[in-house]
């Protein structure tokens, strides 16, 4: 018996929702907001309970230095809206919203583009201290890794452009 010819649509829908490699960034995707939120908690939140806000930021303080404010800031500001994007990337994902590989490509972006800036910044402030450290440079190998696999899947992938069509 001779099998009936697939149409593209048939081969569309095959590949249409959210399975294949699309589990393992769903598993990225809820995972990494709540990863940026803990991460982010144990870092920043002692630092305004013990002082070291204080110590940092008030010019009187021998551990005063002028971009420690600045720095301190952006950094927070970075994490809280990486939080939020992780959050909006979430619905994009499990509604298959047509915005999502967009996104989640920008999201990577920044994560490359964030951790070495950070640690040059750091190296600004404190030039005595290794600035890729290891947790430093395993920070930017997962961003490199994240970068270099997820992009191309989201720009090349069938299923990601036969999912996200909403």
């Amino acid at each position: 018996m001779e099998q009936e010819p697939t149409s593209p649509q048939q081969n569309t829908d095959k590949l249409n929702g959210l399975g294949g490699w699309l589990i393992l960034v769903g598993l990225i995707v809820v995972f990494t907001p709540i990863r940026t939120f803990l991460t982010s908690a144990a870092l920043h939140v002692p630092m305004f309970q013990d002082g070291t806000w204080e110590a940092l930021t008030d010019q009187a303080s021998a551990a005063y230095h002028v971009l420690w404010q600045p720095l301190l800031l952006s950094e927070i500001v970075f994490n809280v809206g990486f939080f939020f994007v992780g959050c909006y990337l979430i619905y994009l994902f499990f509604y298959k919203k047509s915005a999502f590989p967009a996104w989640f490509i920008s999201l990577l972006t920044a994560s490359l583009v964030f951790v070495p800036l950070n640690a040059i910044s750091i190296a600004l402030v404190l030039p005595d201290v290794i600035i890729f450290d290891e947790e430093t440079t395993r920070e930017i190998s997962r961003s490199v890794f994240a970068f270099f696999i997820w992009v191309p899947y989201m720009l090349k992938s069938k299923r990601v452009k036969a999912t996200f069509v909403n």
